[in-house]
């Protein structure tokens, strides 16, 4: 198992973690299928009130798909298989109010969870960044999810500088995209905290709160996501492009 789940009975908070850190916590297909019961499985689990996700070993909270894995994807141009639609608490029907805890780099499909976070606290140094254009690819899916949560030339910057730019926690924080900021090593335990306090709170009137907050941006976030997989489709080089995009070593990034 790649999601490894602990339940503190006393305070009504569980602990999501992404459990492949040799692998910078990359989801595989198998993993996306694991987030997803995992997250429906909560509906169920009365005693859980909160719950807080993270990233294990500290070095990355998440990196997206992992590239070593086999997506296949339909012939028509009007559908995409994207394994990571589903791994997000919201995606699963989970009104629960869920804290993320990001320690290390965060980026590409790591912003499908972070997006259906209510919110993010982080260690010092985190980074966060987008490398989809960098390699021939459209950031669609992820640029919503982001857009609910940070400025618009925050987001647009972060997308279209690609690689060449990471976001320091510190600038994450400036711009409301973290909530609180930790010494390295400190935002799990400060997430913990804050989310056994929500707990503590009746929890029809937790998830009430969390489902009216949804509700303000639902129309406008399910319109744009309804177009992200034609503009994937439309603006995407061919894999094998990819490919060899992916090969070429980096020139290295600029902190902001």
């Amino acid at each position: 198992m790649s999601v490894r789940v602990e339940r503190d009975k006393e305070t009504g908070v569980a602990v999501v973690t992404l459990d492949r850190a040799e692998k910078h916590n990359a989801i595989t297909p198998e993993m996306a299928r694991e987030l997803s019961d995992v997250w429906r499985g909560f509906r169920y689990e009365d005693e859980v009130r909160a719950i807080v996700v993270t990233g294990a070993g500290g070095r990355a909270f998440c990196t997206g798909i992992d590239r070593s894995a086999e997506v296949p994807q339909p012939s028509s141009p009007y559908t995409i298989d994207d394994p990571l639609l589903t791994i997000g608490p919201k995606a699963n029907d989970l009104w629960k109010p869920v804290v993320a805890a990001v320690e290390g780099m965060a980026c590409g499909g790591a912003f499908y969870l972070l997006g259906e976070s209510e919110f993010l606290i982080a260690g010092e140094d985190a980074t966060f960044f987008d490398p989809h254009t960098t390699y021939g690819m459209v950031s669609a899916f992820e640029t919503v999810h982001m857009a609910q949560r940070m400025p618009y030339g925050e987001i647009a910057r972060m997308a279209l500088m690609g690689s060449a730019e990471r976001i320091s926690a510190r600038r994450a924080h400036e711009t409301g995209l973290v909530s609180e900021l930790t010494e390295p090593g400190g935002a799990l335990a400060a997430a913990l905290r804050a989310a056994a306090v929500v707990a503590g709170h009746p929890t029809q009137a937790v998830q009430g709160t969390v489902r009216a907050l949804w509700s303000v941006r639902e129309a406008a976030r399910a319109q744009a996501l309804a177009h992200a997989p034609h503009l994937v489709a439309l603006g995407n080089l061919p894999p094998e492009r990819q490919a060899e995009l992916f090969t070429r070593r980096p020139a290295g990034f600029r902190l902001r």
